[in-house]
């Protein structure tokens, strides 16, 4: 019967009844989170699927989320993510193997260190998202520097923005030609910046810049050139950042391997010396 108690080798008669309903409700949440939460996510798109089929012929809709069942949609919304359940199941295990309070709290760090340190699982929506602010934050000094000489230079505004979408391309050419064009047709400059800026943290410094210097009627040139200096001096701080933090993340492994051999070389030697010289007094 030993065997079938877990982390525990003696018998049922000699463990306190805190311990084993404590391990008995740490294995049935185990069992909920593992098995019985996804086979019933999977009934239910099977269910699901069936009643589109019979309703509009075989295949799965784009809108097909539109039929699901109310429960469905919150726990769509409100359900933990790929590292959140990662961790829960963690923190569970780690409970339910080590005994009493302690093996409780042990469990909840484990859990909060995998859910602090798992990487984030991005959609791919999302990731395309990123990548076109990190584009965005690498071209913006150019095409600031860029808008200062031409602007400075008497161009107007259309063509200073056609012409610098020319030249950076990637993401920041498709809003500058979106913002060129509604400038050709006669739109409100203060508008058009605004709008180049509303849906990108990253842009909004540059339309602001240029919305304070249509507004106001003064030269752009100097405004925008700061800009540039700015976000130049902020990208090279972030990159001495990473790398430091590289550094960091390269010479843990290794510490990790050289503490066993310096506890059991330099540690474990004089605490068993020590232990042994004061029972020898004793």
């Amino acid at each position: 019967m030993s065997g079938f108690l877990g982390p525990y080798s003696v018998a049922p008669a000699a463990l306190p009844l805190g311990l084993v309903v404590a391990d008995a409700v740490g294995l049935g949440v185990l069992l909920v989170a593992a098995v019985v939460v996804p086979v019933r996510r999977w009934l239910e798109r099977r269910v699901l699927h069936r009643r589109t089929a019979r309703l509009i012929g075989p295949g799965l809709p784009p809108n097909a989320e539109q039929g699901q069942s109310r429960w469905r949609r919150r726990w769509s919304a409100r359900a933990p993510s790929g590292p959140a359940r990662i961790a829960l199941l963690g923190g569970v295990v780690v409970a339910w193997l080590l005994p009493g309070a302690a093996g409780l709290a042990i469990g909840v760090l484990v859990g909060a260190a995998l859910w602090r340190w798992l990487p984030v699982v991005r959609s791919p929506t999302a990731q395309r998202a990123l990548r076109e602010e990190e584009l965005l934050t690498a071209q913006l000094p150019l095409a600031a520097e860029l808008l200062a000489a031409c602007l400075g230079s008497t161009a107007s505004p259309t063509r200073a923005a056609e012409a610098v979408a020319r030249t950076v391309g990637g993401p920041m050419e498709r809003r500058l030609s979106a913002t060129a064009a509604e400038l050709s047709l006669g739109a409100p400059p203060a508008a058009c910046w605004d709008r180049f800026g509303a849906d990108s943290a990253v842009l909004a410094p540059l339309a602001r810049c240029l919305i304070r210097t249509t507004v106001s009627g003064a030269p752009p040139a100097v405004p925008l050139r700061e800009l540039a200096v700015s976000q130049r001096a902020s990208a090279a701080r972030a990159a001495h950042a990473r790398v430091r933090r590289a550094g960091v993340l390269a010479t843990a492994p290794l510490g990790l391997c050289f503490l066993p051999a310096f506890v059991l070389i330099g540690i474990a030697p004089v605490v068993l010396g020590l232990v042994t010289g004061f029972a020898g007094r004793i």
